[in-house]
């Protein structure tokens, strides 16, 4: 049965791989790399009639295979590609592709044979690579050290992305952001609320709040108003580990209002004190669950002190006791 595209006269994936496959196998022949933007445009048009594809196959009840086998096409073009001499340069292009083949069918495990082909191979330069492949490349290889929670290196790959990206593409430079503000606010660095407007990211304002605030309820509101935004995106889990911040953040609110009311006793805070401020908050805990909850931010270094046991008092160092994070993540 005909699909819409081939009965239009655009031929289907299958006819425009074959297409692809002839057109490949005579550009391994050609020693300079002149016909790049043609090999470019194919392998985009293959991923493209590929996703509509899928999309009508679902629709009729029938299991969607065809962006899979584009994905293996474009692997074989990576590898005509990725050789010495000039034709490399637009190896890049077709990792991004791959790339969004592998993003949209799940198997984001699968950019890791191509990352290494492109981070360890001698035959690459990554300056030599064109700036828009290079920004799509960070940004997806960022967005993959977010899921690995190598915040760090999620931040360089990802600011690198935003810092290159062409300036007057405004939903690029959202994208990326998406996932870079989780990552910042990882490592403790908080965005201005203005650029949240610009960029209509404001589903992380609320949690930006609670972080300044140390308001545990807020984030936990504003974690289950945009839980479904957030999954789908990836980021939930990132955004659910910042109440180690939130959580340090509050008792660095209680020492200060005790240093102004009490200067001698202001690095002695009383647990029960943090669990009738977390009632108040609408938190229920008892001492010993605050109590772990402190052993853990000391644990992490976010706040230096120690326990009181028979009194069930936290003792803040009296010298630095809310350490900077200086990037690092919680």
């Amino acid at each position: 049965t005909p699909t819409p595209s081939a009965a239009s006269g655009t031929p289907t994936p299958p006819s425009r791989r074959l297409l692809g496959s002839a057109f490949l196998q005579e550009f391994r022949n050609w020693e300079t790399p002149w016909a790049m933007e043609a090999m470019h445009m194919v392998a985009l048009e293959i991923r493209l009639l590929a996703e509509k594809a899928d999309r009508e196959l679902v629709m009729s009840g029938k299991n969607p295979d065809k962006l899979q086998a584009a994905g293996s096409f474009l692997m074989k073009v990576f590898g005509a590609l990725a050789v010495k001499g000039p034709k490399r340069v637009g190896a890049l292009y077709v990792t991004c592709q791959l790339f969004k083949i592998y993003f949209r069918l799940g198997t984001v495990n699968l950019c890791r044979s191509v990352i290494r082909s492109i981070e360890t191979a001698r035959n690459f330069d990554f300056e030599d690579f064109p700036v828009k492949d290079k920004v799509t490349y960070m940004y997806y290889t960022g967005r993959l050290e977010v899921f690995n929670e190598n915040f760090l290196v999620a931040d360089q790959k990802l600011t690198y992305a935003l810092m290159h990206c062409n300036p007057q593409s405004e939903s690029n430079l959202r994208k990326i952001l998406k996932f870079l503000i989780p990552v910042k606010l990882s490592i403790g660095v908080l965005p201005r609320r203005t650029l949240l407007e610009k960029y209509n990211l404001l589903e992380y304002a609320d949690i930006v709040t609670s972080l300044r605030r140390g308001d545990l309820r807020l984030l936990k509101q504003a974690l289950d108003r945009h839980e479904d935004q957030l999954l789908k995106c990836g980021v939930y889990l990132v955004l659910e580990k910042l109440e180690l911040q939130v959580y340090r953040r509050l008792v660095k609110k209680i020492h200060i209002i005790q240093r102004e009311k009490e200067p001698s006793k202001a690095h002695q805070i009383k647990l029960e004190v943090l669990v009738k401020t977390l009632q108040w908050l609408g938190i229920t805990m008892d001492v010993d669950e605050v109590e772990c909850i402190m052993a853990c931010l000391i644990y992490k270094n976010l706040i230096k002190g120690y326990f009181a046991h028979k009194s069930k008092v936290l003792v803040l160092s009296k010298q630095d006791p809310f350490p900077k994070l200086n990037g690092k993540p919680v």
